[in-house]
């Protein structure tokens, strides 16, 4: 082979290697997947996708505003600082206790309908989560603050909702832990409740200052009874929030275990239910198996921590293995 020739075809295999090279940084930098889409929780800044849009946050979040109860929870499961954050909701007043230390520096920018935009701005936070259901008018104002990022309702979709608020805040596998270790704790609590009481099912009623509710499958007690494997009665076994009944229909609150929320107001209502003839036929009532639990446990909690209570209160009623 010619020198010419040869000094050619070292040419244009130096220039190939170079652009190989080249095309190689190029796609270790270009397919690199967004921090928010491959849940890297090292990675940032990320773009985070929720119920508003998208939203770019520059650094881990320091310090977080919450403006729903169960967003509170969430925040307060994955070691957030809250700065700020809804704790009275409906007939509630302050932070739940179970919180603990995690809200005692936390400001109160309540009430829920109506959040204090100028303290939130004061607290110059760096995260700002909330609710579409809650906050749908005010999410430019919020943006206009800190990056805002917004699930799009509270109850049916907790779960889901703790994975979006562990994105945002860079804790995706803390957030995949609690709620593997939650799901596991209510199958153990769940088969222990079916092997003694041989399957029994489950009635949730919830007394109101309006129209009674039998809790369905799509609310956060139904969800909470589902990942326990237990079950429902017919009436209630349904892809819904709830369903309403009046005196008339109070068969349709019948199970071998019968649970009872009140939520304020509601006393009257529970008084005449419980009062009415077709209450006391049924099953749950003649066995002695009606059980009253708090309402801001197991209906408004919504979070990791009311349901771990929920299977507190599910073991000590049929005196089983709490499996802490």
């Amino acid at each position: 082979m010619s020198r010419p020739i040869r000094r050619a075809l070292t040419a244009m295999l130096a220039a190939a290697v170079l652009t190989l090279g080249l095309a190689a940084c190029g796609s270790a930098k270009d397919d690199k997947p967004d921090a928010a889409a491959s849940g890297d929780a090292g990675s940032w800044p990320r773009t985070v996708t929720h119920d508003k849009g998208q939203t770019k946050i520059d650094a881990k979040p320091q310090k977080i505003v919450a403006l729903d109860n169960s967003l509170v929870e969430a925040v307060v499961l994955l070691d957030g600082k809250l700065v700020g954050g809804i704790g009275s909701y409906r007939n509630l007043t302050g932070f739940p206790e179970y919180l603990g230390d995690a809200v005692k520096d936390t400001k109160e920018v309540g009430p829920l309908d109506s959040p204090n935009l100028e303290l939130i701005a004061q607290l110059e936070p760096d995260l700002i989560v909330s609710a579409t259901v809650r906050h749908d008018a005010l999410y430019d104002k919020l943006s206009e603050i800190a990056p805002t990022v917004f699930v799009k309702t509270t109850g049916p979709q907790w779960q889901d909702n703790l994975g979006l608020v562990a994105q945002a805040m860079g804790e995706e596998q803390k957030a995949a832990t609690k709620l593997a270790d939650f799901k596991a704790r209510a199958k153990k609590v769940g088969d222990a409740i079916n092997a003694k009481a041989a399957n029994p099912t489950i009635s949730i009623v919830r007394f109101l200052d309006g129209p009674t509710r039998l809790m369905g499958k799509k609310s956060f007690i139904g969800i909470v009874l589902s990942d326990a494997g237990l079950a429902r009665p017919e009436a209630q076994n349904v892809d819904e929030f709830s369903v309403e009944i009046s005196e008339e229909q109070i068969e349709k609150a019948d199970a071998k275990w019968i649970f009872v929320t009140t939520y304020k107001g509601g006393a009257d209502s529970k008084s005449k239910f419980e009062s009415n003839p077709l209450w006391q036929r049924l099953e749950g009532v003649k066995s002695g198996q009606v059980k009253d639990v708090r309402d801001e446990i197991w209906m408004t909690s919504v979070s990791v921590q009311g349901a771990h209570m929920i299977l507190d209160d599910l073991a000590a009623a049929f005196g089983v293995d709490a499996a802490k």
